[in-house]
């Protein structure tokens, strides 16, 4: 079988003869000790709502702690805009359009990766690791319709995981319970689950409305919203704390904050300047404290890789409004939100600490995406990946440890909600295939998808494709912007340079040849056809 050791280089001379890079994995194969490994993912945590990324109404002080122990990343980005084909990226190095993945996925959705390809789970637990899922799935379970009342199987142990615990698919939607490993936590089979009724929860009464699956009354009053994060943070702390053995280990921890509802726990209640919204990025900075805390009090710091990022951009719902005339910019001066083509959408907070390896208090604008995680974890456990895996991650070693002085990728492709959107980075150049940023929808303030072109009046941002909220009738066809000169995209070249349209149309051709021809997975913004 051809063997894929560093893809993301035209010949494996260009790699070695870089000395940092090359003098590291050297070091690796002689058999110095493989790091621990832990990945935080955030949920719809934006570009602006981190202390270290420039918030002033939020305080942050455990994860700007992170950013000054190690490299904070200024362009990088998540795999889609959307919550499930984002962690299905950062998961497999894959691009969601290859499974033509562009939405959320209901309760009913069966699992989304396909347990022959490689996984950063299945990557690593070959490499000799420990691995456990802590946190939000999001990506099914099963191979038809999910089975509640039985074995939830395969799921993330089918995948490389050895241990999982969270929550199935999203904190603002049912079924509103646990899982761990293969069986929802509380179920009862005196009281079984049934499709279509309405859950109950504990907490919130009125999410009963939410037609899902009724019964198994124990199993959801164990899911209280307001101690989720306190939940997930301590699963995470206990499982590191029996790292005992010789073994690494890898914890994937992804937490519901600070996806809407805004519940955080009581001591974080008024703790902010901007409401519930920042009330609920002080838990999870509490949460990164307690699980940084607890890998120094099990003296593993020094051989252990830190990586804290959102698995897309913020999203300017209702509570996120309120905080927006607060004065707090979810998403920085970045144009655009969670779901849409525009940075907002997918340019999000990253942060690698590695002491010892990655230079501390250090910051690089290099361009890298989630997706990328794979071909880099595989080189530093040593693990040449094979041909077809993990086919669109790139090696960013280099990146990471600041021995490269070039951006090691030069070409990304991000996928929105829209797929009319589907969108290319090229060096200093993003083209989207059209108008507006294709995310929410909603028009009016006060709107819970509120975005897009009726927005920026309100955010305090402009674009020159839109006039009051609205897109020009005399607009453009698609949208060309030189994240160089312009990173808040607020003038559309697409007219002054038709050649370099031309060259990242041709490029963006040959990545829809990839998209299966088979049902689009995960809701899509319906307007917004291929």
């Amino acid at each position: 079988m051809k063997v894929r050791r560093f893809s993301q280089f035209r010949s494996a001379l260009a790699f070695i003869t870089c000395f940092g890079a090359a003098g590291y994995l050297t070091t690796q194969s002689q058999g110095s000790e493989k790091p621990n490994i832990i990945i935080i993912n955030a949920d719809d945590l934006g570009y602006g709502d981190l202390g270290c990324y420039g918030a002033t109404r939020i305080k942050t002080p455990n994860i700007d702690r992170l950013a000054k122990g190690g490299r904070r990343f200024t362009d990088a980005h998540s795999a889609s805009a959307v919550c499930s084909p984002s962690r299905y990226g950062l998961l497999t190095g894959r691009y969601p359009l290859r499974k033509n993945f562009w939405g959320p996925i209901p309760l009913t959705q069966p699992l989304t990766i396909d347990p022959a390809h490689l996984t950063l789970a299945s990557l690593l637990k070959g490499a000799g690791y420990d691995t456990a899922c802590i946190g939000k799935w999001h990506l099914g379970f099963g191979t038809q319709k999910p089975d509640w009342n039985g074995e939830l199987k395969p799921g993330p142990l089918e995948l490389g995981f050895d241990y999982y615990f969270g929550i199935p698919s999203v904190n603002s939607g049912p079924p509103f319970v646990y899982v761990e490993n293969h069986h929802v936590v509380g179920a009862d089979p005196a009281d079984p689950f049934i499709y279509g009724k309405k859950s109950v929860t504990q907490q919130y009464p009125e999410k009963s409305g939410y037609a899902g699956i009724g019964g198994g009354k124990e199993a959801h009053e164990l899911y209280v919203d307001e101690m989720i994060g306190t939940t997930l943070k301590n699963k995470a702390v206990d499982w590191i704390k029996k790292r005992k053995n010789s073994k690494p280990f890898f914890l994937y921890l992804a937490t519901t904050n600070i996806h809407h509802p805004f519940t955080p726990a009581k001591q974080f209640v008024g703790t902010s300047d901007c409401g519930l919204y920042g009330d609920f990025v002080h838990e999870l900075d509490w949460m990164v404290g307690e699980v940084l805390r607890a890998v120094e009090e099990m003296k593993m710091t020094d051989n252990t890789l830190v990586i804290f990022t959102s698995d897309n951009g913020g999203m300017l719902n209702v509570t996120g409004q309120k905080a927006r005339k607060a004065g707090h910019a979810m998403n920085g001066a970045l144009l655009g939100y969670k779901f849409g083509a525009w940075e907002g959408g997918h340019r999000v907070p990253m942060i690698a600490r590695w002491p010892g390896k990655i230079p501390a208090g250090t910051t690089t604008k290099h361009l890298i995406s989630q997706i990328d995680l794979a071909a880099t974890l595989a080189a530093i456990v040593d693990r040449p990946l094979k041909e077809g895996e993990a086919v669109d991650s790139v090696n960013q070693l280099q990146n990471l440890t600041g021995s490269s002085k070039m951006p090691v990728r030069k070409t990304l492709i991000i996928s929105p909600n829209s797929p009319k959107h589907l969108t290319v980075r090229h060096g200093k150049w993003v083209y989207i295939p059209s108008r507006d940023e294709g995310g929410f929808q909603g028009k009016k303030l006060g709107n819970h998808l509120f975005a897009g072109a009726a927005a920026l009046p309100f955010s305090g941002k402009s674009n020159s494709d839109v006039v009051n909220g609205k897109i020009r009738p005399d607009a453009p066809p698609a949208q060309l912007y030189d994240l160089e000169a312009d990173p808040y995209q607020t003038k559309n070249l697409y007219s002054q340079h038709p050649e370099t349209v031309s060259e990242l149309k041709a490029i963006l051709k040959g990545y829809r040849t990839k998209i299966p021809p088979t049902q689009p997975v995960g809701w899509i913004n319906l307007k917004q056809k291929m």
